[in-house]
């Protein structure tokens, strides 16, 4: 797998949070999608076509569903959008979030209370992490919990099958953006009740910026209207027909010309995960996590929210009383250590190809 990076030449590379680098065969396969591009324009149109395809059935090994439930967006912001504008709101519906969340896991569901009339209930961080209970509470009369898999800063990492049996006995659907999650820890959305997810690829996916995987139970599709409609939303759309019903399946979310070498490059990235395997994956970035956990708690360092197998991701933020995070960040990207600032925090996330030198030479290096 490491082989797969050429970044370790350059860096230590901790910060698969926030842009993964392309592993060489993603990137290979996108520039043969711009070569056929160059060299055949429309005559390869079928080849690309293909690609998305596969990238559909990739998802769908990766996420438990079926092919047909997954569509191909731009981002994951997209994906939670068409579902906080495409459900039938009435005035008084209750969504359970977090306001501090991600912005792109907050902002379209906030603005439902502007414009619809439903009411946010708001879930609270304890110490980084948030508690079963309190989402059992939240959830009574709640129409849908817009949670995020990991928590963007902290690394909290929901028990998905436990939330599934809340959401499931309190009839609330469940909407997961998965950014954080996907591709670095397993999900099974059937198993856990999941309704819709939205996850980018340009993270733990490894894959492009501006590709992304949207998946949509196919019980939960007719409940959920498609608020962007273009030519390719309908079924015979290759015929060029404006007089078809909406795609029986999930690429009535596709609503227009999907972005083609982003699809060969997301496709391979995660073909290349499902062949490693997401179990073996997360046990490997557990291992990096705990490891820095550990010699950064020594050195002093608070972490963001306790760390637990069954909740830790592949995040974990520090900091210490007296050192300036920003400057810490930019010092060690003078040694080559890619990790991020995030609200006075060093935050760190490794994925399964970094190494255990690497860690001790970043917890060495930190001040």
């Amino acid at each position: 797998m490491r082989e797969q990076f050429p970044v370790v030449a350059e860096y230590a590379y901790f910060n698969h949070a926030a842009i993964a680098p392309l592993p060489k065969r993603t990137a290979e396969a996108m520039r043969a999608q711009v070569s056929d591009a160059m060299r055949h324009g429309v005559h390869g149109f079928a080849r690309w076509t293909e690609e998305c395809a596969a990238l559909r059935r990739a998802a769908a090994k990766m996420l438990g569903c079926g092919p047909d439930e997954i569509a191909i967006l731009k981002n994951t912001s997209e994906g939670l959008s068409a579902v906080a504008n495409g459900v039938a709101w009435r005035p008084g519906d209750v969504v359970v979030g977090l306001e501090s969340d991600f912005p792109a896991n907050y902002v379209p569901w906030r603005a439902l209370c502007e414009r619809r009339g439903v009411r946010f209930r708001s879930l609270r961080l304890r110490n980084g992490s948030l508690d079963l209970d309190d989402l059992d509470r939240a959830c009574r009369g709640a129409r849908l919990a817009a949670l995020s898999y990991v928590h963007y800063l902290t690394g909290f990492r929901w028990d998905l099958a436990a939330v599934g049996e809340i959401c499931r006995r309190r009839g609330c659907l469940l909407v997961l953006d998965a950014v954080q999650g996907m591709g670095a820890f397993p999900i099974d959305v059937k198993r856990c009740g999941v309704h819709a997810l939205s996850a980018s690829g340009h993270k733990w996916l490894l894959g492009p910026e501006g590709s992304a995987v949207f998946f949509v139970d196919r019980d939960f599709m007719p409940e959920l209207t498609p608020s962007e409609l273009g030519w390719a939303s309908l079924a015979g759309f290759e015929e060029y027909r404006s007089d078809g019903d909406l795609h029986p399946d999930a690429s009535r979310f596709e609503c227009g010309t999907l972005n083609a070498a982003g699809c060969a490059g997301l496709r391979t990235s995660v073909e290349l995960l499902n062949g490693v395997g997401v179990a073996v994956t997360s046990e490997s970035i557990h291992a990096l996590v705990e490891r820095l956990a550990d010699t950064a708690a020594a050195k002093g360092y608070e972490l963001a929210a306790a760390r637990r197998r069954a909740t830790g991701s592949g995040i974990v933020s520090l900091r210490k009383e007296g050192i300036d995070s920003g400057a810490t960040v930019r010092k060690l990207l003078e040694s080559r250590v890619s990790v991020a600032d995030r609200h006075g925090w060093i935050r760190f996330a490794p994925h399964c190809y970094n190494t255990t030198d690497e860690v001790d030479r970043l917890a060495e290096l930190l001040p």
